[in-house]
């Protein structure tokens, strides 16, 4: 599949076929998302791959945006380091980019995933922080639950002409 195929057709899939995802495609899921820009190329993200069902099961009791994480057989918890932050602020714009290419590889290697929201919401923050026993400095961003998809939603068009402006308002 070509990049514009890929953003054009992925969307959230939110039910799984219960079958694990494989080691190797996390990793290549991983490999993609690292290769996100950064401000200034400080990478200041972390990972944490989640494929046990008590961890995953517990996610909604704190996450209420997560509910299909009881479905699912994985999910990556993407994190930001502050101490490898170089420019100040920037670090939810990291990995931001970081989970987007993540959304796309896993669409691109013919998995479902869906992006929650975590980061700024503190009571989901605390949440991942009590439960992955998370280090001081370390701030959870997004969480992306995926799996083989169990369902299929249909491709839309988004483009908005009315929300495009040129050389001004």
């Amino acid at each position: 599949m070509d990049v514009l195929e890929a953003l054009h057709t992925r969307r959230s899939i939110r039910q799984y076929q219960d079958r694990p995802v494989p080691a190797e495609l996390i990793d290549r899921l991983l490999r993609a998302a690292m290769a996100a820009p950064s401000a200034r190329n400080a990478q200041p993200w972390h990972f944490v791959v989640l494929d046990d069902r008590t961890l995953l099961d517990a996610i909604p009791e704190f996450a209420p945006n997560a509910p299909m994480v009881r479905g699912a057989p994985a999910a990556i918890l993407v994190c930001a380091e502050l101490r490898l932050e170089l420019s100040p602020g920037y670090w939810p714009v990291d990995c931001a980019a970081a989970t987007e290419n993540l959304l796309l590889a896993a669409h691109g290697l013919g998995l479902g995933a869906v992006w929650c929201g975590i980061y700024p919401r503190e009571e989901r923050m605390a949440g991942f922080r009590r439960l992955l026993d998370l280090p001081k400095g370390i701030e959870p961003h997004s969480l992306v639950v995926l799996g083989y998809p169990a369902e299929h939603p249909p491709s839309q068009d988004r483009y908005r002409p009315d929300r495009v402006h040129r050389n001004g308002w």
